[in-house]
């Protein structure tokens, strides 16, 4: 780890104040590599938080280009910007936020042949998707990998979140055996807000070792209801993906 900066430890000293985070934290944030999956509703908060926090190296992939309707919502991304890549909008949103940044970008369509050399090693995943059959892709590569990941998702005004690293947790075909059909659903930029801001919180827990993250549990949001609940979850013996690993 390298030693922080002075310009690092001003810019990042009341979080280093939080029990157990520290300058030695903060240094393991600044040596630290994430890959987002998604530059949308919830990458947008992700990143951004992840950006602003200190870690060194975001790793961003999304395949898409900005549109008009994707504004009330992914907060990456301004007006002036419609018709770019994702991925380009955000390195520019993201550099403006902390010009410290690394930031290595995709444009491609994550598959079972090239998520590896797309997602690489990172310490941890972030899935921002829109989508179970890419989600399964990730899944599986992270699993494969040891590699944690955090899992977000929404509809309307609700969410999930959880953290996923099998065996330790079960993994996303444990919890979601069949995927969704693909839709165009209804989302209100709060949504992904508060779950992209969870999903951050998990990340960042993991890489500084400060705060408990949700393995074996599902965070569900009712924005709507203004309902939090947590759930146990549990691997399942018979999941095509973890069910042969060992605790």
């Amino acid at each position: 780890m390298g030693e922080l900066t002075d310009y690092e430890k001003t810019r990042y000293d009341r979080q280093m104040l939080i029990d157990g985070w520290g300058e030695e934290g903060q240094a393991r944030l600044k040596a630290s590599s994430v890959f987002i999956a998604g530059a949308g509703g919830l990458g947008s908060p992700v990143s951004i938080y992840l950006a602003v926090a200190g870690v060194g190296e975001l790793r961003i992939c999304d395949s898409d280009r900005v549109e008009l309707s994707n504004l009330n919502r992914q907060i990456l991304h301004p007006d002036v910007r419609i018709g770019e890549l994702k991925t380009t909008s955000a390195e520019m949103t993201l550099k403006e936020l902390n010009p410290t940044l690394e930031i290595v970008t995709h444009s491609d369509y994550l598959t079972e042949q090239n998520v590896a050399d797309i997602v690489g090693a990172p310490h941890i995943v972030a899935d921002c998707l829109d989508n179970f059959e890419t989600r399964y892709v990730l899944n599986s590569y992270c699993m494969k990998q040891d590699i944690p990941l955090a899992h977000g998702a929404i509809w309307g005004m609700m969410g999930q979140v959880t953290f996923v690293h099998p065996p330790q947790t079960p993994c996303l075909r444990c919890l979601f055996p069949e995927a969704p059909p693909r839709e165009i659903f209804p989302v209100v930029g709060v949504t992904p807000g508060v779950v992209g801001c969870l999903q951050a919180a998990e990340v960042l827990k993991y890489l500084t070792g400060v705060g408990t993250t949700l393995k074996g549990k599902l965070l569900i949001i009712d924005a709507g209801e203004m309902f939090f609940n947590t759930v146990n979850v549990e691997r399942q013996p018979s999941c095509p993906e973890c069910g042969g690993l060992k605790q």
